[in-house]
């Protein structure tokens, strides 16, 4: 997400690097749900290591962690303090869809039986298509959408996302429900494919590919692919997808040995939420200082890497860079074997 977050220019990215401008998906849309996807993974593992701890231990641990990172994603979006009042402060974000997510997956997890897991899953990703449906005309639109009213009502339109033209948060409070679902689905993934190694190498995949065709077929009948919204339909893509990566990972890594080449991106995952703050907070630096009448950010891509690599080539370039930059930090603490967690 750093390379897709820190271009040289939002005029020139490439079409991969960009969000489905609504309906639809880019390879950029399923960094989010991946993400997601993997804590669930994650958390079928750990949980397999804290058998001695009780739900309500367990449960306090979750949100303790939820509020943390909930917390850490506001004090991002005000960051640097001095110049946004506390009114006009934007309440939600990624990290507190992650938060979010993750605390009522866990939950559904631990407190629900497998089989009730399944079918309340079932239930929130259905639920959730029907309730979309009381917005009205056409309401699976920007402007129509039920998320919109209930985001005013519980918020207010000022502390709302504006980045659509209108008051819209893509990460408002209703779709962390359809998203808790990612990290559901990772789990049972995670406990009978990894912990139990229940099902073979095909019938993997053969999982992955019934949950994306189960998808398109909700999408053409209707509920649209959509990670704006976060549907249902967006849900089942993105965890077939993740369960035919992570097959796929499986076989390379571990049946076949090639670890090499994973080496950055293991850098990365020791303090992913600590790599991705820091991209942010870095970014917000970079506009801060100003050079001549532009800031840092702005002059470095159009005196370095414009003129040495053109537009296109040139804010890709920056952004590859950039990551690189953030990179070094992570490095820094995996070499340490320092892990944060919040």
């Amino acid at each position: 997400m750093i390379i897709v977050n820190t271009p040289g220019s939002w005029s020139y990215v490439y079409a991969p690097l960009k969000h489905a401008d609504w309906h639809g998906w880019t390879p950029t849309d399923l960094v989010f749900p991946f993400f997601l996807f993997v804590s669930g993974v994650s958390f079928s593992i750990s949980l397999s290591r804290q058998s001695s701890k009780t739900t309500q231990e367990l449960m306090i641990k979750i949100w303790k962690r939820v509020a943390l990172i909930f917390l850490v994603g506001l004090l991002l979006n005000w960051f640097p303090f001095y110049n946004k009042h506390i009114g006009d402060l934007r309440i939600f974000g990624v990290l507190q869809r992650i938060a979010l997510a993750y605390g009522i997956g866990a939950s559904l997890i631990l407190l629900a039986s497998r089989k009730l897991l399944i079918i309340l899953s079932v239930i929130i990703l259905i639920g959730y298509h029907f309730l979309l449906l009381i917005g009205g005309d056409d309401p699976f639109s920007l402007e129509n959408n039920l998320t919109i009213t209930i985001d005013k009502w519980l918020i207010g339109e000022s502390h709302m996302y504006k980045g659509f033209g209108i008051p819209f948060d893509p990460e408002g409070l209703i779709h962390s429900f359809p998203a808790a679902i990612n990290v559901v689905i990772g789990f049972l993934i995670g406990k009978y494919t990894i912990l139990e190694k229940r099902f073979s190498t095909m019938e993997k995949a053969g999982i992955g590919i019934i949950l994306i065709a189960v998808a398109y077929l909700w999408h053409f009948i209707g509920f649209p692919i959509n990670k704006p919204l976060w549907t249902s339909s967006y849900v089942l893509l993105t965890c077939g997808l993740g369960v035919l990566l992570l097959m796929f990972l499986q076989y390379i890594i571990d049946d076949q040995g090639w670890k090499k080449w994973a080496f950055p991106f293991r850098v990365f995952g020791m303090n992913p939420l600590f790599s991705y703050v820091l991209s942010i907070l870095f970014v917000k630096i970079f506009f801060m200082i100003k050079v001549g009448e532009t800031s840092l950010y702005g002059w470095l891509y159009n005196s370095v890497f414009a003129e040495i690599l053109g537009n296109y080539n040139g804010s890709l370039g920056y952004a590859l860079v950039y990551a690189s930059f953030i990179w070094i930090f992570s490095w820094l603490l995996y070499r340490k074997g320092i892990l944060i967690k919040l």
